[in-house]
C-alpha cells in the first residue's frame, strides 16, 4: 500500500485538533483511509487524497485546482474525488478540503459492517 507517510501525518495533525470527533486509520483502497465517528471520510492514495464530501458541492468542487473525479467500475462516484498535492499545498486549500469532508461526514451514510 503506498500512500505518503508526510501527507497521512498533515491529516493526522489537522484532526486531531477537532474536538468531538473519533478518529480511526484503516488500510483499505490502496492507501490510508481516515474514518471519522465510523465512516469513511479522507483517504490519502499515493500523494493525493480522496475525500468524501456533500454531492451537492459537486460544481463548486469540481472546479478546485488538483480536482480528479473518482471513476470506479466506468462511472463517476459523485461524492468522492481524488485532490492531486497542487490542490491542497497551501494551508487554506488543504483546510478547505478537509472541512468539507468532515462537514458531510455529519449527514453521510455508514457503511454496512461486514
Amino acid at each position: 500500500m503506498a500512500y505518503s507517510i508526510e501527507l497521512a501525518d498533515r491529516v493526522r495533525e489537522w484532526l486531531s485538533t477537532v474536538d468531538g470527533i473519533e478518529v480511526e486509520e484503516k488500510k483499505m483502497f490502496s492507501g490510508l483511509a481516515f474514518l471519522v465517528n465510523g465512516k469513511m471520510c479522507i483517504n490519502i492514495s499515493h500523494d493525493n487524497l480522496m475525500c468524501r464530501y456533500n454531492p451537492e458541492l459537486e460544481e463548486g468542487v469540481s472546479g478546485k485546482v488538483g480536482f480528479l473525479p473518482m471513476i470506479m467500475r466506468g462511472k463517476q462516484l459523485k461524492d468522492y474525488c481524488y485532490v492531486e498535492p497542487v490542490g491542497f499545498q497551501h494551508p487554506s486549500d488543504f483546510e478547505y478540503w478537509m472541512k468539507i469532508c468532515l462537514e458531510y461526514n455529519k449527514i453521510a451514510k455508514a457503511s454496512k459492517k461486514r
